[in-house]
């Protein structure tokens, strides 16, 4: 059963490289789920080379999944709302920066302007932190978040808390249960989960 026919989807990427291995598979779901997915990337993600992997094959691989070429101009992403409307927008990962901008109303890129299109249309926006500071300075943002209108999260857990103990990190195997909530106007519970393992 094909539960996300008939829906558009956005689906923006940050710059959390070391997640990307585990949104891949819930980009490829959200497609076979029916949704008709439009990708949109941050600039970091457009052109910074990593350990985790090279931009190009990572703009490749999100294009593969999507059938579409991905968004990457703040003018390119903002018909998000008035002219193409999305169903619901997912940021995912959603870095500690992005979080910080979007909390505080800042639309430097075009994955927060997505955001803010899908907004503008009182859509839901999922989020999918994975950030080192969420328990520390950003902790603020995140909380301001968690209480705004239309904005909900995928679950998240500390990854490493004694390595690194102010860092949480969704569980992207939720991505799709998460948006099929949020498009109920739901939030996917336990929000908080156990994700660390010794």
């Amino acid at each position: 059963m094909k539960r996300l026919e008939g829906k558009t989807i956005g689906f923006g990427f940050t710059g959390s490289h070391c997640t990307y291995h585990e949104v891949f598979p819930e980009l490829q779901k959200l497609v076979d789920m029916g949704a008709d997915v439009i990708p949109v990337i941050s600039s970091t993600v457009k052109s910074t080379d990593t350990r985790f992997g090279e931009a190009i094959a990572h703009v490749n691989k999100i294009e593969e999944i999507t059938g579409k070429k991905v968004i990457s101009t703040i003018p390119d992403a903002e018909p998000l709302g008035p002219k193409t409307p999305v169903d619901c927008m997912v940021i995912a990962p959603m870095t500690g920066n992005s979080t910080s901008k979007l909390a505080n109303a800042l639309t430097d890129s075009p994955v927060l302007m997505a955001a803010k299109a899908t907004l503008r249309n009182r859509k839901p926006v999922v989020l999918a932190i994975s950030t080192n500071d969420a328990l520390g300075l950003n902790g603020v943002n995140i909380m301001k978040l968690m209480t705004a209108k239309h904005i909900y999260f995928v679950p998240y857990g500390q990854d490493n808390p004694y390595k690194k103990p102010t860092s949480l990190v969704s569980d992207m195997s939720l991505i799709s249960e998460t948006v099929l909530a949020a498009l109920k106007g739901e939030q996917k519970q336990p929000v908080l989960i156990e994700r660390y393992s010794e």
